[in-house]
């Protein structure tokens, strides 16, 4: 195994050094160079990826990046108000949908999230208000990302946090893992690992990004 696979880098056949999860899969790599870390503000795309990151849970991302269109396409293009108002006869036709994962646990679980959405839009002005107060200080980042590191933030104090008020505000599917790879991708951190050409891009962009409700208040109800 050469130098940058044993550290968690790879040269991929362009000659760019980069994190070593997307392998030779062409889709996974576009969305490793172009997606992935960089700082999301929408509430549409923050719920999506919420939502994806649940049908995730046993899986694979690339799997469920492979089906991501098909899954826009059966959530109304997850939509949080046409999602919410989803009843059974909208369960029983993605039960039969091919394309997505059918799991009705997880399927009941996006609906079930959508409201508790509408709920939060109105206790936070938004999700994206509600998601970045849980955005880690530099403090509580290591000194530096590489493979070591990453192995040891499968989840971190702060997924948990957010994990925990998500849970009592009635929201399922969303553990502490499953909560940090959201934050992984939605920029809440940056864990292109050190020598990755995306790193510094994205640190440009989470720098210059306009962090949205830093004054929002969470409900302490329990």
């Amino acid at each position: 195994m050469s130098n940058e696979l044993a550290s968690g880098l790879m040269r991929r056949e362009d000659g760019r050094v980069s994190c070593w999860w997307p392998g030779s899969d062409a889709l996974y790599a576009d969305y490793h160079d172009t997606e992935w870390g960089r700082p999301v503000s929408d509430d549409r795309k923050l719920f999506e990826k919420l939502c994806l990151e649940g049908f995730q849970s046993g899986l694979s991302w690339i799997t469920i990046l492979r089906k991501r269109e098909n899954f826009r396409n059966a959530f109304a293009n997850f939509d949080i108000d046409e999602v919410a108002a989803f009843g059974d006869n909208d369960i029983e036709r993605l039960l039969q949908d091919a394309g997505i994962v059918r799991h009705r646990g997880k399927i009941v679980s996006v609906i079930n999230n959508a409201r508790r959405a509408l709920e939060l839009r109105k206790e936070a002005g938004s999700i994206a208000a509600f998601v970045w107060t849980f955005e880690p200080a530099a403090a509580d980042r290591p000194a530096r990302v590489n493979h070591a590191a990453l192995r040891e933030m499968a989840k971190t104090p702060q997924s948990t946090a957010l994990s925990k008020e998500l849970k009592k505000r009635g929201w399922s599917f969303v553990g502490p893992t499953t909560v940090y790879s959201f934050m992984q991708a939605m920029g809440l951190v940056n864990d292109h690992l050190e020598g990755c050409h995306c790193r510094a891009a994205v640190e440009a962009e989470r720098t210059a990004f306009e962090r949205p409700g830093q004054g929002a208040q969470l409900s302490s109800a329990p």
